[in-house]
């Protein structure tokens, strides 16, 4: 069963709409610099997946199916028929699921650091049975350890501590549960179900998901481009935030900012 996720809008009401789904451990102000550069085009929808920040927390484990249609349950409340699809990590998974299972939905499609399988699952088991026992500030450190690189961490540390207070502040059974859902995940077989035009963009540090992650994306999905970004771990998206909202900005079609 769906739950309500919590969510924000911004931009034109009768703008093409972008859906954003986020990464583990994160809430929808992941997405701050996509929201505020692309709001100008698009009608922008953030939300905070189950088990994270403002959304229901129900009991685990979950599956990427139920992320999947949470999201689907939340266009069906705003009214929206089809929309562009954009995830990172966990929401990069979500929006993978929501390609290949409800392709009606889904009109452009942007993969960001993400993985159609992201093993081993023993690894997704030890950090949920952690989570539980300890909170999600046990784990809060390493994981801000793999989304941004070094020189970033060096550069900007409000930003380092603000993310990983994000983190820290996850619900434990959340968390856990979502681990689960990565656990759980695999949807290799099924890329070439997925018919909507997709823009890949990995990080090229990235520890969680390599690039040749985005690379077997890339080669699964019919007619996909691949992007990766230098200088950019885990959270590609806000490391070289202006190369990833180009990227998607001309992948949606939208005119570049002067």
């Amino acid at each position: 069963m769906s739950v309500e996720v919590h969510h924000t809008v911004d931009g034109p009401p009768d703008a093409p709409v972008l859906l954003l789904s986020g990464s583990l451990g994160s809430t929808a102000a992941m997405w701050e610099p996509q929201a505020t550069a692309l709001r100008d085009t698009f009608r922008v929808v953030r939300y905070d997946t189950r088990g994270h920040g403002r959304s229901p927390v129900p009991p685990g484990p979950y599956t990427v199916a139920d992320l999947g249609r949470d999201a689907l349950a939340l266009l069906d409340r705003l009214g929206v028929r089809r929309a562009h699809i954009a995830g990172l990590s966990l929401g990069g998974m979500t929006a993978l699921w929501l390609a290949a299972n409800a392709p009606e939905r889904v009109d452009r499609l942007a993969l960001l650091c993400t993985s159609a399988r992201l093993g081993p699952p023993e690894a997704w088991a030890e950090r949920a049975a952690t989570v539980r026992a300890e909170g999600t500030g046990a784990v809060a450190g390493a994981v801000i350890g793999r989304w941004f690189t070094p020189g970033f961490a060096a550069r900007e540390p409000a930003t380092v501590e603000r993310m990983r207070a994000m983190v820290a502040a996850t619900p434990a059974e959340g968390y856990a549960a979502c681990c689960e859902a990565i656990q759980g995940f695999d949807l290799r077989a099924d890329l070439a179900r997925v018919t909507a035009p997709t823009l890949v963009v990995a990080g090229a540090e990235d520890p969680a998901a390599p690039p040749e992650h985005g690379e077997r994306l890339a080669a699964g999905i019919s007619g996909a481009d691949l992007h990766v970004l230098p200088a950019a771990a885990h959270l590609a998206s806000w490391e070289q935030s202006g190369a990833a909202t180009r990227l998607l900005r001309a992948h949606l079609g939208a005119a570049p900012k002067d």
